[in-house]
Protein backbone atom coordinates (compact mmCIF):
# COMPACT_ATOMS: atom_id res chain seq x y z
CA UNK A 1 0.00 0.00 0.00
CA UNK A 2 2.74 2.38 1.07
CA UNK A 3 4.31 1.46 -2.29
CA UNK A 4 1.01 2.78 -4.27
CA UNK A 5 0.94 5.66 -2.04
CA UNK A 6 -2.66 4.69 -0.59
CA UNK A 7 -4.04 7.53 1.48
CA UNK A 8 -5.93 5.37 3.88
CA UNK A 9 -6.37 1.96 5.05
CA UNK A 10 -9.80 0.53 5.99
CA UNK A 11 -9.47 -2.92 7.89
CA UNK A 12 -12.66 -4.88 8.05
CA UNK A 13 -13.32 -7.22 11.29
CA UNK A 14 -12.33 -10.17 9.04
CA UNK A 15 -8.60 -8.69 10.23
CA UNK A 16 -9.22 -8.17 13.70
CA UNK A 17 -6.61 -11.00 14.75
CA UNK A 18 -4.07 -9.32 12.95
CA UNK A 19 -4.58 -6.10 14.37
CA UNK A 20 -1.24 -5.18 15.64
CA UNK A 21 0.48 -6.21 12.70
CA UNK A 22 -1.73 -4.00 10.35
CA UNK A 23 -1.48 -0.89 12.92
CA UNK A 24 2.44 -1.55 13.19
CA UNK A 25 2.27 -1.21 9.33
CA UNK A 26 0.45 1.37 9.14
CA UNK A 27 2.25 3.53 11.66
CA UNK A 28 5.85 2.50 10.04
CA UNK A 29 4.23 4.07 6.80
CA UNK A 30 2.09 6.85 7.66
CA UNK A 31 -1.42 5.40 6.91
CA UNK A 32 -3.96 6.24 9.03
CA UNK A 33 -6.65 2.96 10.19
CA UNK A 34 -10.05 3.35 9.64
CA UNK A 35 -12.06 0.55 11.04
CA UNK A 36 -15.39 -0.57 12.17
CA UNK A 37 -14.29 -1.87 15.59
CA UNK A 38 -13.74 0.42 18.38
CA UNK A 39 -10.72 -1.85 19.61
CA UNK A 40 -9.10 -0.62 16.53
CA UNK A 41 -9.17 2.77 17.03
CA UNK A 42 -8.32 2.04 20.86
CA UNK A 43 -5.12 0.76 19.82
CA UNK A 44 -3.70 3.12 17.55
CA UNK A 45 -6.14 3.14 14.59
CA UNK A 46 -7.54 6.84 13.40
CA UNK A 47 -11.32 6.13 13.31
CA UNK A 48 -13.94 3.43 13.96
CA UNK A 49 -17.51 3.96 12.89
CA UNK A 50 -20.01 0.72 13.34
CA UNK A 51 -23.16 -0.27 14.74
CA UNK A 52 -24.05 -0.29 18.48
CA UNK A 53 -23.27 -3.88 19.01
CA UNK A 54 -24.89 -3.69 22.87
CA UNK A 55 -28.24 -2.45 21.26
CA UNK A 56 -28.09 -5.46 18.10
CA UNK A 57 -27.46 -8.27 20.92
CA UNK A 58 -30.18 -6.53 23.01
CA UNK A 59 -32.75 -6.58 19.73
CA UNK A 60 -31.07 -10.29 19.53
CA UNK A 61 -32.31 -11.51 22.39
CA UNK A 62 -35.68 -10.11 21.69
CA UNK A 63 -36.25 -11.84 18.49
CA UNK A 64 -34.77 -15.15 20.66
CA UNK A 65 -37.96 -14.40 23.11
CA UNK A 66 -40.43 -14.16 20.18
CA UNK A 67 -39.47 -17.51 19.11
CA UNK A 68 -39.36 -19.17 21.72
CA UNK A 69 -42.78 -18.27 22.68
CA UNK A 70 -43.61 -19.78 19.36
CA UNK A 71 -43.08 -17.29 16.59
CA UNK A 72 -41.68 -18.39 13.07
CA UNK A 73 -38.48 -17.20 12.22
CA UNK A 74 -39.55 -16.77 8.33
CA UNK A 75 -42.21 -14.13 10.37
CA UNK A 76 -40.09 -11.91 11.64
CA UNK A 77 -38.68 -8.82 9.85
CA UNK A 78 -35.58 -8.34 8.80
CA UNK A 79 -33.90 -5.25 11.07
CA UNK A 80 -30.83 -3.20 10.05
CA UNK A 81 -29.30 -1.31 12.84
CA UNK A 82 -29.96 2.39 13.33
CA UNK A 83 -27.68 3.86 15.86
CA UNK A 84 -23.86 4.42 15.18
CA UNK A 85 -20.74 4.88 17.41
CA UNK A 86 -17.73 6.63 16.02
CA UNK A 87 -14.27 6.61 17.85
CA UNK A 88 -11.83 9.01 16.96
CA UNK A 89 -8.15 8.58 18.39
CA UNK A 90 -6.68 12.76 18.55
CA UNK A 91 -2.93 10.89 19.94
CA UNK A 92 -2.92 9.25 15.90
CA UNK A 93 -4.83 12.15 14.83
CA UNK A 94 -1.65 14.13 15.52
CA UNK A 95 0.98 11.86 15.09
CA UNK A 96 -0.50 11.49 11.35
CA UNK A 97 -0.84 15.43 11.20
CA UNK A 98 -4.23 15.67 10.88
CA UNK A 99 -6.48 17.98 12.44
CA UNK A 100 -9.91 17.01 12.84
CA UNK A 101 -12.50 19.69 12.62
CA UNK A 102 -14.01 20.88 15.76
CA UNK A 103 -18.01 19.73 13.59
CA UNK A 104 -15.97 16.04 13.30
CA UNK A 105 -15.32 15.73 17.30
CA UNK A 106 -18.57 16.91 18.03
CA UNK A 107 -20.07 14.03 16.49
CA UNK A 108 -18.16 11.55 17.94
CA UNK A 109 -19.24 9.46 21.01
CA UNK A 110 -15.68 9.18 22.48
CA UNK A 111 -12.42 10.77 21.78
CA UNK A 112 -9.86 8.86 22.74
CA UNK A 113 -6.46 11.47 23.63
Amino acid sequence: MAKVEAQAVIVQGLFDPHRAIILEQAAKHRLPILSGNRETAAAGGLISYSAKFVELYERAALYVGKILKGAKPADLPVEQPTTFEMVINLKTANTLGFTPSPSLLAQADEVIE
